[in-house]
Order: structure tokens, then C-alpha cells, then sequence
């Protein structure tokens, strides 16, 4: 697990093993105050966060590392026209594990192309969050248990939500989950993650509506409807405030349901659902935390390594206008198989 680009990336055993090091984590915290001493974390935001860049550096110090980085590119050397190639390369020379948010899909797959370190994904656009998935799968694990055999519910923007994806990949390797994805037809989940579903054989229906499924969720998994991902305001304006979760919903839901959300939050959760006990959305972030915790004992040890050679590309093969490859026009043009369409390897839209 040299880095951590895609959830998908990770095997069963895997996971589980990383789970095992969480819960040890949140049972015994004393023990692990030295697991990462001498080590250093670069934390390059470029895109805002809250949750994800809090929890990361608050881990990194938890477990006696240190930290620096930037949550803004605009007082950094990218602002001068700096490759990611070129930052990573020289970040990478201080640290010992990048942990990267950026907004074009793929950034985090191209900056491991280059890195003498592990890279961490904390978000490429609407792309992947692997790490806010180990927060989703420690959360559910922690109070119901287990994964397997449940059925969930994901609801708002699936189609640019990267935790979405990335939670999906990973549910992946439980057994008989069921999926309903609740959503608009303009904001439903991307056509590669519907082939990556039927390849993995996987249960799932789309539905447009939420109080009709409610009753049947063992999990539900809110998401704002993310302005930032649109080009047309006026998509945004008609698709805003469409699902919103009050009490008087949730009174036909399982007395167990598990109300998630990987925040922030607009107007989709109601402030009174708060107090209800299946709302456990807060809890979900600091769970995230010890997750995080975990992954980063394992990545920030391991040893430097000087990546091979890559080609150098002349022109993207991907025409996703929010591909890194755009922009990064050295990348390779680098090509995997989803669900047996050829798809670029960093966003994962079928190449046409």
C-alpha cells in the first residue's frame, strides 16, 4: 500500500487490518503517542477544507509527527505557473507522506507518478475521497458491528460526490450490500461507476425519491448538493434544497438507522435532526480521525523510494475538461479497463 490514491486499491485483508489498528488506536491512544516521532507530513491543500485537512494534521500530531504545508495555492509557487510535477518532486524531498486535495480529477494518481513518498488522496474534485471512506467504514463497523448484509441509501449529488465513489468502491468487498441511489437524473451516479457496480455484481436501483425507501435503510448517506461542481449556475439553483432530512421523515426509518454525512452541510439535514440518536454524522469526523491516524502509521514509515522514469506525454487523451491531464499536459496518457471500456487512468471516464 505504497500509496493511497483509490479505496478500490485496497484489498479485503487490507482494510481489515487497518480497521484493526484504528479500533486499537481509539482503545488505547497512550500507545501509539510515539508511532510516528521524527516523521513529517506536507499537507497540500488546494481546494478548501475543513474536516479533511483538520483531522490530518490533528492525527499526524496524535501520533508524535510533525506538519507543514499550505491550504491556499495562491500564496505558493503554483501561483507562478509551478508544475505539480515540479511541487511534489520538492515537497516530497522534506516529507515523508503527501496527503494532496486538488481540484482536477486525477491530481493525486499523477502527483504518485513523481513522488519519492507515499501520497495520500484527500479529494480530487468530483472524483475520489479514499480517506473520508475509512472514516464511513470505521463509523459503521464501530456501531453496527459489521458491513456486510446492509442496505444503503446514498442521496444528493452523486454524480460530482468523490465520497460517494469512493464509499461505493469500497462497499465493494462486503458482502450483499444493497445500494439506493436517491437522486435527480442530471445529478445521478457516473456511467463508470454503474459499469463498476454491474462488474462487481453488485445490487442497486435508482430512484429519484427519498421517503419512499427510507424504511428499508440500514444506512443513510447524505450529500450536499456542491455548488462548486457546476458550470451552469442555473443547474445548481434547480437542484438545491431537493432532498432535505427532517424528523418527521425519519419517524418511518429503522429505530437503528445510521444517518451519515461526510459534511459540511447546507440545508440537507435539518438542524433538529442534530439531537436524534441515529444522527451520528459528527461522530463520523472524529472517527475519521483515529482512521487516519492508522493509515498514517503504516505510509509515513515506510521508506523512500525514487519512483521509475515515466514518458512524457505530448497531448491528454482524455477529454474530461476537469481532468489533470489537461492542464498538466506532461502526464502520460495513461489507460485501465472499467468494466471492459477503456477509461483514462487518473478520472476514470471512458475515453472516447
Amino acid at each position: 500500500m505504497r500509496h493511497l490514491i483509490d479505496f478500490g486499491d485496497l484489498t479485503r485483508a487490507e482494510w481489515d487490518s487497518l480497521y484493526q489498528r484504528c479500533s486499537e488506536i481509539m482503545d488505547h491512544p497512550a500507545d501509539f503517542m510515539d508511532a510516528c516521532k521524527g516523521r513529517v507530513m506536507a499537507s497540500l491543500f488546494y481546494e478548501p477544507s475543513t474536516r479533511t485537512n483538520f483531522s490530518f494534521q490533528t492525527a499526524m500530531l496524535r501520533v508524535g509527527g510533525t506538519v507543514f504545508g499550505f491550504a491556499d495555492p495562491n500564496s505558493t509557487s503554483t501561483a507562478k505557473g509551478e508544475t505539480l510535477k515540479d511541487t511534489i518532486k520538492m515537497v516530497s524531498g522534506y516529507a515523508d507522506v503527501v496527503v494532496m486535495r486538488n481540484p482536477k480529477e486525477g491530481a493525486a494518481k499523477a502527483a504518485s507518478l513523481y513522488s519519492d513518498v507515499p501520497v495520500i488522496n484527500a479529494g480530487d474534485g468530483g472524483h475520489m475521497h479514499p480517506t473520508q471512506t475509512t472514516a464511513d467504514l470505521t463509523t459503521i463497523t464501530r456501531l453496527r458491528g459489521g458491513v456486510d448484509g446492509l442496505s444503503v441509501g446514498l442521496c444528493g449529488d452523486l454524480k460530482n460526490g468523490r465520497t460517494v465513489h469512493s464509499l461505493i468502491k469500497a462497499l465493494a468487498k462486503f458482502k450483499g450490500i444493497k445500494f439506493f441511489l436517491i437522486a435527480p437524473r442530471e445529478l445521478a451516479v457516473p456511467e463508470y461507476m454503474r459499469a463498476f457496480m454491474r462488474e462487481n455484481g453488485m445490487w442497486f436501483t435508482e430512484v429519484t425519491g427519498l421517503e419512499a425507501v427510507i424504511p428499508q435503510l440500514d444506512v443513510l448517506y447524505m450529500t450536499r448538493i456542491q455548488r462548486e461542481r457546476f458550470v451552469d449556475p442555473l443547474e445548481y439553483e434547480r437542484n438545491k434544497g431537493i432532498y432535505i432530512l427532517t424528523r418527521r421523515k425519519l419517524d418511518r426509518a429503522k429505530k437503528d438507522l445510521l444517518v451519515m454525512h461526510p459534511l459540511p452541510r447546507v440545508d440537507e439535514i435539518a438542524i433538529d435532526v442534530d439531537d436524534d440518536p441515529r444522527a451520528v454524522y459528527f461522530d463520523q469526523a472524529r472517527y475519521g480521525m483515529f482512521a487516519r491516524m492508522a493509515l498514517l502509521t503504516d505510509l509515513a514509515n515506510q521508506q523512500r523510494y525514487k519512483p521509475e522514469p515515466v514518458a512524457i506525454g505530448t497531448q491528454p487523451v482524455c477529454s474530461n475538461p476537469n481532468c489533470i491531464t489537461q492542464t498538466e499536459r506532461y502526464l502520460p496518457p495513461l489507460v485501465k479497463q472499467n468494466g471492459g471500456v477503456d477509461c483514462c487512468a487518473y478520472c476514470d471516464k471512458e475515453l472516447r
